[in-house]
């Protein structure tokens, strides 16, 4: 009987690895493919929202480089807590940008993905 107790945290832990790299590689693909490719190719999507900003074309190709960055981190082993950090960063840059200057339309998918960031980063800062 105790080697069922003794065994079933480590089960648990291991499930909970599982989950959060499953979550980091989902993240690194959106981040990769879904945010960083089109600013890195000047879709019009992303040029029209910079342009809204008034940043220019160089904070696009910034912020994509950094996320597709961010998201080579995410699934290296020893950055993957470092690299949700920075994400979360970014996340409360997207956050104040959707604020300011979108009226707050799709405010809360930087805070979601804050969140799931978030978990990474508690799991993975350890590693760091």
């Amino acid at each position: 009987m105790t080697a069922t107790a003794t065994t079933a945290p480590s089960h648990d832990r291991s499930r909970a690895d599982t989950a959060v790299w499953a979550l980091q590689i989902l993240l690194g693909l959106f981040f990769a493919i879904a945010s960083a490719t089109p600013k890195l190719v000047a879709h019009s999507s992303a040029v029209e929202s910079f342009d809204v900003i008034g940043y220019g074309s160089w904070f696009m190709y910034l912020i994509g480089a950094l996320e597709l960055a961010g998201a080579i981190g995410l699934v290296v082993p020893r950055l993957a807590g470092i690299a949700a950090v920075a994400f979360i960063g970014l996340m409360v840059g997207a956050f104040t940008f959707q604020v300011v200057y979108f009226d707050g339309r799709n405010a809360a998918t930087p805070i979601v993905i804050a969140a799931l960031l978030g978990v990474i980063a508690w799991r993975r800062l350890r590693r760091a």
